[in-house]
């Protein structure tokens, strides 16, 4: 299935939408061999694309898949050699298969320059408003949306997740790049029988597109506060009990599709933390997941 990197440049600007067909007859070819780890099956419909980007413009070096265990369908691919020679970078994203657009799609999912050299590495470094070494923001027990306004405390912080700093007003405090169109991020609690989203968001320091869903976990009559976020007290998912106790589990924010046509979390995960036994004032830090990033080379 389709699941949610660097991704040097998860928030590339968009490329310019020609594209080039390099099958001319008599054009020289070249040789892009990519060698790349902790890419996704994607399932039916999707298949990876990869591109180098010629004066400003993208130029299609070929489709392939990539199985379960991870190995891709094809490593080397025939481009002309004269644009091949004056690539300044490559570029990885996730097209529909079949695939009516000759240009790229929104989702990049990944990008790595040249330079001087005839290889492009792909690893979690800085490349724009893609980079996510400096990733980085805490979170918080707190379940504020069953209260109402001035009322005490119901004794039940430990069934809800807040990505900031506790206080009166709770802040933002996540930091993450900007992402292009194509992408969002998702916050999620792993339960038990597995993880719940806990939102999809854009801004770090406002309500997510969980807040108010008739579908939502969260409790409905009183607002939480304006974070990402959620409370786990109502449609539980089959097998899951509410209220849910966050205690001592794990919590993620991934990077993901938009549109996303899978329930699961994307590859890319670029924060992840515990929470312990305390709930707010107590705060708890996400750490930097570079274990989640595709590595490799591309080489021409």
């Amino acid at each position: 299935m389709f699941k949610k990197v660097i991704m040097g440049v998860l928030a590339l600007g968009a490329i310019a939408t020609s594209c080039n067909n390099d099958d001319d007859a008599g054009v020289p070819n070249g040789n892009l061999k990519v060698n790349l780890t902790g890419l996704e099956d994607l399932g039916e419909g999707f298949l990876y694309e990869g591109w180098v980007i010629v004066d400003g413009s993208p130029v299609s070096t070929g489709t392939f898949s990539v199985n379960e265990a991870g190995a891709l369908s094809e490593t080397s691919f025939s481009v002309d050699a004269t644009k091949l020679s004056a690539a300044t970078a490559f570029v990885l994203s996730i097209e529909p298969d079949p695939d009516p657009d000759p240009a790229p799609a929104p989702t990049k999912l990944l990008s790595a320059a040249f330079g001087t050299s005839n290889t492009a590495t792909v690893g979690l470094g800085p490349v724009g408003e893609g980079d996510f070494t400096e990733a980085a923001g805490s979170f918080f027990l707190r379940a504020p949306t069953d209260e109402a306004p001035g009322s005490p405390n119901n004794g039940n912080d430990e069934n809800g997740v807040w990505f900031g700093l506790p206080g009166m007003p709770p802040t933002a405090n996540l930091t993450l790049p900007t992402l292009n169109a194509g992408w969002k991020y998702e916050g999620w609690v792993i339960s038990d029988n597995g993880p719940l989203s806990t939102g999809t968001f854009t801004a770090v320091d406002t309500f997510d597109d969980n807040t108010g869903a008739a579908d939502g976990f969260s409790e409905t009559a009183f607002d939480g506060p304006p974070l990402p976020g959620e409370d786990f007290f109502r449609n539980a998912p089959e097998g899951v009990t509410f209220p849910l106790d966050i205690r001592n589990r794990r919590v993620v924010i991934s990077v993901e599709p938009d549109p996303d046509n899978s329930p699961a979390p994307f590859l890319l995960k670029p924060l992840v933390g515990t929470a312990g036994t305390e709930t707010a004032p107590t705060s708890y830090n996400f750490e930097l997941n570079e274990v989640s990033f595709p590595t490799g080379s591309v080489t021409r």
